[in-house]
């Protein structure tokens, strides 16, 4: 299954991009409610294979999630984190996350996209995680338009 939710930013969409490829550990100064850290486990940050745990407060609660950076594409400026623990491994068999961004001059779109599998039926659709991706956007947006 998949979910995909865009969003404009006026800030720059290379340094978006360069941060979720090379300084995720900056984004909790960016989004302090919402990330908490981004620690690098294995590898080096902004290679594929790399390995980040990230602490963050999703609807309330603080929860855990570690990511191996599958892929990554310069000319898209893509990055693709595949979740292999944490939190959302209690609700999903995989669950693979594509932050994407489109520069065009002065607009620059963020395209979030999850894939994932449910354990069961009963399981929501991860509406709510996609509005914390989307509100840590903002937060970054923010972050760049004050510097």
């Amino acid at each position: 299954m998949g979910l995909t939710r865009q969003v404009e930013i006026k800030s720059d969409g290379d340094a978006f991009h360069e941060i979720f490829r090379y300084k995720p550990h900056h984004i909790s100064t960016m989004s302090p409610g919402n990330i908490h850290g981004a620690d690098l486990h294995e590898g080096e940050w902004g290679t594929v294979g790399s390995v980040i745990y990230w602490t963050y407060t999703h609807d309330g609660k603080k929860k855990t999630a570690k990511e191996i950076i599958e892929a990554i594409d310069e000319e898209k400026k893509s990055v693709t984190f595949k979740v292999v623990e944490g939190d959302l491994m209690q609700l999903y068999k995989t669950f693979i996350i594509t932050v994407h961004v489109d520069t065009k001059g002065e607009n620059n779109l963020v395209t979030w996209n999850f894939e994932y599998e449910k354990l069961n039926e009963a399981v929501e659709e991860p509406t709510t995680l996609m509005d914390f991706a989307i509100a840590v956007t903002k937060d970054i947006e923010t972050h760049h338009l004050q510097q």
